[in-house]
Order: C-alpha cells, then structure tokens, then sequence
C-alpha cells in the first residue's frame, strides 16, 4: 500500500484559521488576483464536502502561496500537492471501479471533490506556475477525513483482487470480486499467514520424537 497516500506533508499552515499570519492584506499571488465570487464558490463548496474545514481568503490563499512558491525547486510544483494529487487519484480509480461500491458518505465527498478537480472553472489557474494545484489540494485535504479509511480498504480490496485473480488464473480486471468478499478474503489470507507461521516455527515431529535425531 502506498504509505504516502496516508502520511502527507502539511500544506502551509496560513490555510487555516487560527494559524498566525505575519503578512496581512495580501490578495495576489504574483500578476494572478483571485475573482471574490469563485472564492466565495470555492468556500461554499468546502463547506459541502466538509463542514469542519474552516473557510479560506483571499489573504491566506495569496499567503500559502507564496510560501510554497519561495519552497519549490526548480519551479516544481510542491510535495504537500503532489500527494494530494496522488490522493486524488485514488479516489478517482475508486470511484471508476465498477466492482467497488463506494460508502455513501465517502461517495458524496469523493464525487463533490472530484467534479471540482476535473472541471475547468477553479479557484486558481491549472497553468499557474507551482501553485496552480494549490486549490485542489485544500479540496482534497477537506475530503480526506472523510475518505481515507474508505481508499485504505478500497486499496486493500484491489490487493486481494490481484491475488484472486493469480488463484483463479483471470486474465480480465473485473471478474466479479466486489465489496462483498473482501471480509472473506482477508480472513483468507490471516489464516494462510498463521499456518505458515505455525508450520515455519515449529517442527512437524512430535516432541517426544524429536530426540532420536541427533548431529554428532
């Protein structure tokens, strides 16, 4: 399992309220100045995924921005977004999956943030130079609560498929393990692993005939 998926780097921490802010008033990030009803869109469409996440303005976008700008290498775009991005695209192969039915909860979440990040009227340019993934990336960590045990199991559940599929010998993707068997496969798979375990720590010989064998 990919670990990175479930142990990110923070995003600058002026995305948050309460998060002390030394640099105020700032609205721009560089010649980009975001539009006040698309952040006001932007905030209200955090508050659908997630009502727990506080909102953001202009101020600390501009602020969190500059901050990931002043870090990126070679114009890079940043290792906080990346995994979000990546996060991302868990969620949407979970979402594809016609053999994975998603948690209604975690469905609402993945499908709210995921309309947002595949359509083309964002908060913040794509095109912008290192942060212009900066807005998908707070959509992302605002669903992420929500959905990371659900993409933990659903991850899981494409391990288990695989190996299912070498034990069938299927050659197609889908072959019609779902959701449903993913309980028994993992009970499966725990107790193939205590009988190697057991097996490959203890002798098959009796212990009282494990004495008429000696090495001299």
């Amino acid at each position: 399992m990919n670990t990175s998926l479930f142990v990110a780097s923070p995003l600058p921490a002026s995305l948050f309220s309460g998060a002390p802010r030394f640099h105020s008033n700032r609205h721009s990030i560089g010649d980009f100045v975001p539009d006040p009803v698309r952040l006001a869109h932007f905030n209200a469409l955090l508050v659908q995924i997630s009502t727990e996440h506080p909102q953001v303005d202009a101020d600390q976008l501009a602020t969190a921005a500059r901050e990931l700008i002043l870090q990126a290498r070679d114009g890079r775009i940043p290792q906080s977004i990346r995994e979000r991005i990546r996060r991302a695209g868990a969620m949407d192969l979970m979402q594809s999956d016609p053999e994975w039915e998603t948690g209604a909860q975690a469905a609402i979440a993945a499908a709210t943030a995921l309309d947002y990040l595949h359509g083309k009227d964002t908060l913040i340019p794509r095109s912008l130079p290192v942060v212009g993934w900066l807005d998908g990336a707070v959509v992302v960590e605002t669903a992420w609560p929500t959905l990371a045990d659900e993409v933990r199991d659903y991850l899981d559940f494409c391990r288990l498929r695989r190996i299912e599929a070498r034990l069938r010998g299927e050659d197609r993707r889908y072959f019609g393990f779902t959701r449903d068997q993913l309980d028994d496969a993992r009970l499966a798979e725990f107790l193939w692993i205590e009988h190697c375990r057991r097996t490959g720590r203890s002798s098959y010989l009796a212990a009282d005939e494990a004495g008429r064998f000696r090495v001299n």
